[in-house]
């Protein structure tokens, strides 16, 4: 089951305060990136981040699920409703992320 659009783009409202969100569909879901780093997942309208410590030190509840089966878990992120709280969490995952790597230019 794919997520529905009005989902996805409460998400991406939610998390604006950590800055430049955007989504790109993948995989019949969504990859949510901050500044062009993804960051998490939008799958069967649930809200997955990446695991990192920063992000974990935040975490209200920690729960460790796979967004789709064969993924490996992310933190699911059940309390959507806090602005405040979901910037914050992106903002500290985003910042324990590695940079993207630069794509290669095409020929």
């Amino acid at each position: 089951m794919a997520s529905n659009a009005d989902f996805v783009q409460y998400i991406v409202d939610q998390c604006s305060g950590a800055g430049e969100v955007t989504v790109r569909k993948m995989f019949g879901d969504y990859g949510i990136y901050c500044y062009g780093k993804i960051f998490g997942l939008i799958s069967d309208n649930g809200f997955y981040v990446k695991p990192t410590d920063a992000g974990r030190a935040l975490l209200r509840t920690e729960e460790l699920r796979p967004p789709y089966d064969g993924a490996k878990p992310y933190f699911y992120i059940e309390d959507i409703d806090d602005r405040d709280y979901l910037s914050a969490l992106v903002k500290a995952t985003c910042d324990a992320l590695p940079e993207p790597k630069p794509k290669a230019k095409k020929k």
